[in-house]
């Protein structure tokens, strides 16, 4: 009950194994070397919980114009961004109220009421988690 395979089947499957191992192995190497706790822990990402409607990106570039991107980085209670430097707990403030302001795409309709916005200082990883109300929502209609 031997199973049959060809030599040049296992050569391209032992070259897979190999590149699959050496990537991984670089992008640990590569976390493990980076020099973000120098300058402090960097902003490494945005995660969006609860919108149903407004979409992720509008909600992630809100937050990005608030100092939330890639190049800014936490130092101790201060975010520092490449134009300024802001207390922790005011850019904080800022994202919440950012990520209330995100619209529909193409319209002024802003369904989301709730905002929580939580930073985990180690990782620094922005977690948003959104509220959406559409029964309060004012829609201008025309009748005719």
């Amino acid at each position: 009950m031997f199973i049959k395979v060809r030599r040049d089947t296992l050569i391209i499957l032992m070259l897979a194994f190999i590149l699959i191992t050496s990537g991984r192995l670089m992008s640990y190497m590569s976390y493990a070397s980076s020099n973000g706790t120098e300058n402090g822990v960097a902003i490494s990402g945005v995660i969006v919980k609860g919108n149903d409607i407004v979409p992720t990106e509008s909600i992630k570039t809100n937050i990005a114009n608030v100092g939330f991107r890639s190049g800014s980085y936490i130092q101790g209670d201060t975010l520092i961004t490449s134009k300024r430097k802001v207390p922790l707990n005011e850019a904080l403030e800022n994202a919440r109220q950012a990520a209330m302001l995100s619209t529909l795409p193409g319209t002024t309709v802003a369904p989301i009421k709730a905002v929580d916005v939580k930073l985990d200082k180690n990782t620094g990883i922005l977690t948003v988690n959104v509220v959406e109300d559409f029964s309060t929502v004012q829609v201008n209609q025309t009748s005719g």
